[in-house]
């Protein structure tokens, strides 16, 4: 649509790179005086509460956002153009902005979970009576919906008979180049401020020295942090050995938190993937972190397959189990004081930081709803809430794949949290970083400090019920 004026609105597409909407909106522009007007908005449902009273968005992920909506700000003006920072609900706000500046097309990328879904039919609704565009694109996988082997409805339920189809017949799309330049906004546009965490209703927090990686939002962080972990420590060639480590900052790729809100591009990552394995070397390393990234291809196309479902307490399964909500043995869990070293340092860590590894997440997780039975979406609303790298198809579909409510078919799945404390901290390095009254404790003691006598206890200098709590659970009988 020539010589008209197009909104491109972001959401979980913070990035100038591999970003459909604002090149195909460039491109729309390019030979006349029509306008790009870059918006993004802050949803305040966004920082409501969850339905189990926790903040939905806590404030590490909320710092990062703000972080990212700032780059996104400046990546835009060393393009010539400016980012529109509006607050309020979408469907409100911005038909005000789109009729201010006869703006003709809005250009956005599609989400696949209800609430965003819910939001981009209503604003479809409401531009139709407007006369106004309103124009989807795919935008936030490796693999393009439209390139899958089988329709959405036929997506297989199991991860493996997905990943086989789709490599099968691996497809994977160019980026598309950043605009070189773009027409400056009008100069009676308003382009807002963008709020503090004071002004989201949050407070700030004090940063932790303990943490694994000082996060910081954007795509130029994003792209840094590609570039270090690729090509400056060469770190890519050992992924797939040390992805499950917990202390250090390169054990894994740790792109996950630009990820989920679109600051690197899933495209991006692949492209550099297949670029070190020409330049330096291939292996099942680099093999390991497209792996990765379908799988969460995997859970984004699930929950495109069955909606809401996703959240319901049977899960994807529909099982009816009897799920507690004891919120005491909860925030022992919360606040990492259940007596089992791994569950709590991790947990610590999340408290601390708004970050844990996936292999935490899992036995945490495993623990929460294996060892004490309680309700699986109480400890995924916490993760929504704490996590800086909340993505809702990858939480809530880890979530029931660990209860064992998700599409997977080997049903009871328990994670011994003693054998993997010394499969992933043998040392118990991990476990000492994040809990310094164990930290005297040696190595084959770490783990299990409810073995500890009185005599060593007073060796040790760790009281058990006073420094360090008893155990909240036997740890096999109460995986049943």
């Amino acid at each position: 649509m020539h010589n008209q004026n197009i909104l491109v609105w972001f959401r979980n597409d913070l990035r100038s790179h591999d970003c459909e909407i604002l090149y195909r909106a460039s491109q729309e522009v390019k030979n006349s005086d029509a306008q790009i007007f870059p918006v993004y908005c802050f949803d305040p449902r966004h920082f409501a509460k969850t339905s189990f009273g926790f903040e939905k968005t806590g404030a590490f992920r909320a710092k990062f956002l703000i972080e990212s909506v700032s780059n996104l700000r400046e990546s835009l003006r060393s393009l010539n153009s400016d980012l529109i920072v509006l607050v309020g609900n979408p469907e409100q706000v911005l038909p005000d902005l789109v009729q201010q500046h006869r703006i003709s097309s809005v250009f956005y990328h599609l989400e696949v979970t209800t609430e965003e879904k819910t939001v981009e039919k209503n604003l479809l609704s409401i531009f139709k009576q407007l006369n106004v565009e309103f124009k989807g694109f795919w935008g936030s996988s490796l693999i393009h919906r439209d390139d899958l082997p089988f329709a959405i409805s036929d997506l297989p339920e199991l991860f493996t008979h997905f990943r086989k189809q789709v490599e099968a017949h691996l497809a994977i799309r160019d980026t598309f180049p950043t605009p070189d330049r773009l027409h400056p906004l009008p100069k009676n546009v308003d382009i807002g401020g963008i709020p503090d965490l004071v002004s989201l209703g949050l407070m700030e927090m004090t940063p932790c020295d303990r943490a694994v990686l000082m996060f910081k939002g954007g795509e130029t962080n994003a792209l840094k942090r590609l570039e270090h972990y690729f090509w400056t420590s060469d770190r890519l060639q050992v992924y797939k050995q040390t992805r499950n480590g917990m202390l250090y900052a390169d054990d894994s790729s740790k792109f996950s938190p630009w990820l989920a809100l679109g600051c690197i591009s899933p495209r991006y990552i692949y492209s550099q993937i297949k670029k070190y394995e020409c330049d330096r070397l291939a292996n099942d390393s680099t093999y390991w972190l497209i792996f990765e990234l379908l799988w969460r291809d995997f859970f984004r196309f699930v929950t495109a397959k069955y909606g809401d479902r996703l959240f319901y307490r049977k899960g994807l399964r529909n099982v009816d189990i009897a799920w507690r909500q004891d919120w005491k043995c909860f925030e022992l869990w919360q606040t990492g004081n259940t007596g089992f070293p791994l569950v709590d340092a991790n947990m610590r860590e999340l408290a601390a930081t708004g970050f844990m590894s996936n292999r935490g997440r899992q036995n945490v997780a495993s623990f929460l709803t294996k060892n004490l039975g309680i309700d699986w979406r109480m400890g995924a609303e916490w993760f929504e809430s704490r996590l800086i790298d909340y993505d809702p198809c990858s939480n809530w579909g880890n979530w029931n794949y660990i209860a064992g409510i998700g599409n997977d078919a080997r049903g009871f799945r328990f994670f011994n949290i003693n054998k993997q404390s010394q499969d992933y901290d043998p040392q118990g390095s991990y476990v000492k970083h994040w809990l310094p009254e164990l930290v005297k404790l040696p190595a084959s003691k770490v783990h299990k400090p409810w073995q500890l006598s009185a005599d060593e206890q007073k060796r040790f200098n760790v009281r058990l019920g006073a420094d360090y709590p008893h155990p909240v659970a036997d740890l096999f009988a109460s995986a049943v």
